[in-house]
């Protein structure tokens, strides 16, 4: 199972079950795959789920995705930090920001 990482959460696993279900549940971004390591270790933004405060919502915009659109990576943070999903939207979603200030380096 592969490790990424972000500079404000430290390690992040993305599972065989969770990768499958990304690419199952939101196919559109199947291109964009190896865009995740760059969502997660420079985001834009971070956002706090309003549904689960142990989930974070990372956001990057890029401009040659669909004429400007946003990857959104959703990681639950506990003992074992790990991707919930991934997908391309064109906001940011409501929640409480969260301090991007890097903690890892």
């Amino acid at each position: 199972m592969p490790t990424l990482y972000s500079s404000i959460i430290g390690k992040i696993e993305l599972t065989q079950e969770r990768n499958s279900h990304i690419l199952t549940a939101h196919p559109e971004i199947k291109p964009n795959m190896q865009k995740l390591s760059e969502v997660l270790s420079v985001p834009d933004e971070v956002r706090r789920s309003r549904l689960d405060k142990n989930v974070l919502l990372f956001y990057k915009f890029f401009a040659n995705i669909k004429d400007g659109k946003y990857i959104s990576v959703a990681v639950k943070i506990n003992h074992r930090n790990f991707i919930l999903t991934a997908y391309i939207t064109d906001r940011i979603r409501i929640g409480e920001k969260y301090e991007t200030e890097k903690k890892y380096s």
